[in-house]
């Protein structure tokens, strides 16, 4: 449950990121944290310990590795801030319900993480495409 919440975190605070490197990293810094505290929120709840807290973190970061990607692709092609924002809220909610099912929080950093490559290859290659026919030389 620590490593979905955690992602569901990493979610979330990834649409408040503007799509720089800095925020990024920024904000991947800060889902950790958030998910050490839910780890450590959880592992005084239930016995568990450790392990809830190394699950929240990990849980976290993969969050906000996997829609990290999703904002700056989305921004960088014109989508705008808010509606990113609300959209991976959504994404959040989703994520943080289905981590209360048992083994399936896990099975969610794991796929947040396995996103991030695939988003990094379907990127269209940059290319100047009918600009060069617009040049007068």
């Amino acid at each position: 449950m620590s490593a979905g919440l955690g992602a569901a975190v990493g979610v979330l605070l990834s649409g408040f990121a503007d799509g720089g490197r800095g925020s990024r990293i920024g904000v991947i810094l800060l889902a950790g944290a958030a998910g050490a505290g839910i780890g450590f929120a959880i592992g005084n709840w239930q016995s568990g310990g450790w392990g809830d807290r190394a699950a929240g973190i990990a849980g976290g970061i993969a969050g906000a590795l996997g829609a990290t990607q999703t904002v700056s692709g989305a921004l960088r092609r014109g989508g705008t801030r808010g509606g990113t924002a609300a959209l991976l809220a959504g994404a959040a909610i989703v994520i943080a319900g289905l981590a209360w099912i048992p083994a399936i929080g896990y099975l969610m950093a794991v796929l947040l993480v396995l996103l991030v490559p695939l988003l990094r290859r379907t990127q269209p290659e940059r290319y100047a495409g009918l600009r060069t026919l617009a040049r007068d030389e």
